[in-house]
């Protein structure tokens, strides 16, 4: 029987479970590993899934880049909660938050393209996914995952491979 879980918003405490979720991930270069203090910074865009007996089973980010525009980061799930849900959940409560927030748009670096496909996210087709007036504003950021977005030449050899996808809102 699958384990029943719950969503909530990540704790401090829950820092080294996203750690241990990610790391394997980060090992295989399907995620990026950070260092420990950027979870800390990035914790209040964390949401956790948690087993019934408190076991940490998953994790999803939402990190706001524009007025319209939300990435959904840092998605990993524990290798014996995976198709159980738990993905699922996450992204659909990351989606709910976006809409919160006003963003019209929502963007992912991903290997696991049929994965984001199955929930309405679409390979990006071309660069023109944002006003050239919010590109060199967005080029001032000092976050990986705008320069992820917009495609820059110096992010590449980290995101080989990962598929660029963004879904409307």
């Amino acid at each position: 029987m699958s384990p029943t879980f719950s969503l909530r918003r990540a704790r401090t405490s829950d820092v080294p479970a996203i750690k241990a979720l990610v790391e394997p991930l980060a090992e295989e270069r399907i995620l990026m590993a950070k260092e420990t203090v950027a979870y800390y910074e990035g914790l209040p865009e964390f949401r956790i899934a948690e087993s019934d007996d408190g076991e940490v089973l998953g994790c999803g980010a939402l990190h706001i880049m524009w007025e319209d525009l939300a990435e959904v980061r840092t998605l990993a799930t524990a290798p014996a909660a995976r198709g159980r849900g738990v993905g699922h959940a996450l992204v659909e409560e990351l989606l709910e938050e976006a809409r919160g927030f006003g963003v019209s748009r929502v963007f992912c670096l991903t290997f696991e393209v049929e994965f984001f496909r199955r929930h309405g996210f679409e390979v990006m087709a071309d660069q023109s996914a944002v006003d050239p007036r919010i590109y060199s504003e967005l080029l001032r950021s000092h976050d990986e995952g705008v320069a992820e977005f917009l495609d820059l030449a110096r992010v590449k050899p980290n995101t080989l491979g990962n598929t660029r996808m963004i879904r409307p809102l």
